[in-house]
């Protein structure tokens, strides 16, 4: 099983030399290239002023946070949930660098590197499309990943659409399973595969029409586009 966690973060401002804080974290969990549906979300309370610059970004205000745990009183919750995992980040330096500046303030605490393995999304998208604005908004853009209630940076938000980005740049499946990974009801995993009988009456053939041909046509220019000519099926229809 390889299981991933989708993490983001939103911050007081930008440099931990500062003391800047964490006040939101946001995590997503995926499974074998599977999203579970669980997740991890959490506002904090980050013991200080927010930077006007960095308000301006998320929308999250100081009064907002008052009433919120620290992160000390949330740090045991956090870690437990991402430990042992392939943490997937977008820019990890930054997000990496503030959660081990929290976890440097409190005792018995290590750096996240000695819990979980990191991913950086950035630098695989650089490694990908070099020469490209590969910020989160334009990798939705490109992947055709919808981000219409990004109106500002949130934390979990920005994790699920992280996730489904990632999914679609190292594989291009986000929810389909392929294999026999089955069901489990009263503790007993039981195969979703449903067998027909060798003797079944054989499958009505219905051919696309030209309007559905024209369609199919269309959307294929369509992944053609966004994919800056990566579409297969249409260059294989071509030659």
């Amino acid at each position: 099983m390889v299981r991933q966690v989708v993490l983001d973060t939103e911050t007081t401002g930008l440099e931990t030399s500062q003391d800047h804080r964490i006040i939101e974290i946001g995590c997503v969990e995926v499974v074998n290239r599977r999203l579970t549906g669980r997740h991890y979300h959490q506002y904090i309370n980050p013991e200080r002023e927010i930077d006007q610059g960095a308000m301006e970004v998320h929308g999250i205000t100081n009064e907002y946070l008052a009433d919120k745990p620290v992160f000390a009183s949330v740090a045991d919750e956090f870690l437990e949930f991402v430990k042992g995992a392939e943490l997937v980040i977008h820019n990890a330096p930054f997000d990496v660098g503030f959660i081990d500046h929290e976890f440097g303030k409190l005792d018995d605490y290590t750096p996240v590197a000695n819990h979980c393995g990191i991913i950086d999304t950035l630098v695989m998208a650089r490694q990908r499309h070099p020469g490209q604005k590969n910020n989160l908004d334009a990798l939705c853009k490109r992947y055709g990943v919808d981000n219409s209630q990004r109106d500002l940076h949130g934390a979990l938000l920005d994790a699920e659409i992280l996730a489904d980005v990632y999914l679609l740049m190292t594989g291009g499946q986000v929810d389909l399973i392929l294999g026999s990974h089955g069901s489990q009801r009263d503790g007993q995993v039981q195969s979703d595969i449903r067998r027909l009988s060798s003797d079944r009456a054989p499958l009505k053939i219905l051919r696309a029409n030209q309007e559905e041909l024209d369609l199919h046509k269309e959307k294929l220019n369509q992944i053609d586009k966004v994919s800056e000519g990566g579409c297969v099926w249409l260059s294989s229809e071509e030659q």
